[in-house]
């Protein structure tokens, strides 16, 4: 691959990066339509068994609505892909998985301290699991296309 194209998708992958950083944010201490209440009203939560709440969401899936379960399991999940995905593609140090599931951790554990001090939501320590798990599944998606990528390219040349 040439070294335009490499600048050219790395210039469009820092754009997208920091449109991801600006949603993240939003979707997690902005929104108001993930129960957030008035900051009068907001109580300190928290939840420090690890597989509760996930447990309980897949257990009362029909009770709590699908489309709540989904939001909670697969939605952190979600959420951190994009994390694992471009950060390889933003710098060659990047390019370890181990490293890339401890940045995922320290960023899910920084977002949910926020949430904790501030009252924007629960620090859940399921939630640090399925973000982690989110980015290295991001990285893993990563290490798949770039293995096709240069499949094809070996091909060509």
């Amino acid at each position: 691959m040439k070294n335009e194209t490499k600048k050219r998708i790395r210039f469009v992958s820092w754009i997208l990066f920091a449109l991801y950083i600006l949603l993240l944010t939003y979707f997690l201490f902005l929104s108001e339509g993930y129960g957030r209440k008035s900051f009068a009203a907001r109580e300190y939560q928290y939840n420090l068994i690890p597989f509760q709440e996930i447990r309980r969401f897949w257990m009362y899936r029909e009770q709590v609505g699908y489309f709540a379960s989904f939001l909670n399991l697969a939605g952190n999940v979600i959420g951190f892909l994009p994390f694992g995905f471009f950060l390889p593609i933003l710098g060659y140090r990047f390019r370890n998985g181990g490293l890339i599931c401890l940045l995922g951790l320290t960023l899910s554990l920084v977002v949910e301290t926020i949430q904790l001090v501030f009252k924007v939501g629960c620090f859940d320590v399921d939630d640090l699991i399925l973000n982690t798990l989110g980015a290295i599944l991001g990285y893993l998606l990563f290490v798949i296309c770039n293995g096709v990528r240069r499949l094809i390219y070996e091909k060509k040349v």
